[in-house]
């Protein structure tokens, strides 16, 4: 099942990704696509912490999110999908809220720690719990209420521009002494709506997708 792998980044570089464990906290839009495309990369261990069930509000977005498994789990769903994918990936599900009581989930020996949390405060718990046990971590910043291809990138906290959310977690994370933060985000407009927050299934795919593939290639180089 991995010979395409192979073929761009050898057996050896299979093995490393087989040997590898990472944690993504919030398994949504952006997080969903994340699993899905580290199953899909042979990652040896994956960890999916959410609290939420999947709702028909998700459907237009959520890889996981069907018809049939309204009200389900989350954490379930996205588990028996990866193991569907990769009978031989060792998946923990923790059907939790991510805070600062729930923080030993961080303990797990995980080579990298994906932040999807929608919540800002949950997030910026995260974020200074994961740096202080010196977790390599990547946050995804806005997605919402965009409706055109967005060119995502990865790029420095304090670097980043025209995104509110990136913005308020800069003077947020300043003020709690954290000074690099890697984040996934893009400089597209958003589109205002009338209330609450707008998502289309490609731009929330394409932040997820970006995300892995970060993650990928510094496992690789590791």
């Amino acid at each position: 099942m991995w010979s395409r792998i192979t073929r761009l980044i050898g057996q050896d570089g299979l093995e490393k990704l087989i040997g590898k464990s990472v944690l993504i906290v919030g398994i949504g839009g952006v997080g969903g696509y994340v699993a899905e495309m580290l199953a899909r990369c042979g990652i040896g261990r994956v960890g999916i912490m959410d609290f939420d069930v999947v709702d028909i509000s998700n459907i237009n977005r959520q890889i996981i999110a069907l018809n049939s498994n309204i009200g389900e789990c989350k954490t379930d769903v996205m588990k028996a999908r990866i193991l569907d994918i990769n009978p031989d990936c060792e998946v923990v599900a923790i059907n939790s809220r991510f805070n600062a009581d729930s923080a030993t989930v961080l303990d797990g020996g995980w080579n990298y720690v994906v932040d999807a949390i929608d919540s800002f405060e949950d997030k910026v718990a995260l974020i200074c719990l994961a740096k202080e046990r010196g977790l390599n971590i990547v946050s995804a910043m806005g997605a919402g209420n965009r409706i055109k291809p967005c060119t995502f990138e990865i790029t420095d906290i304090y670097k980043t521009s025209y995104d509110s959310l990136a913005k308020k977690l800069r003077k947020t994370l300043r003020e709690k002494g954290i000074t690099k933060l890697d984040v996934c985000y893009t400089k597209e407009p958003v589109v205002s709506v009338s209330q609450g927050v707008g998502s289309i299934s490609y731009v929330v795919a394409e932040c997820g997708i970006k995300i892995a593939g970060f993650v990928i290639d510094r496992l690789l180089s590791q």
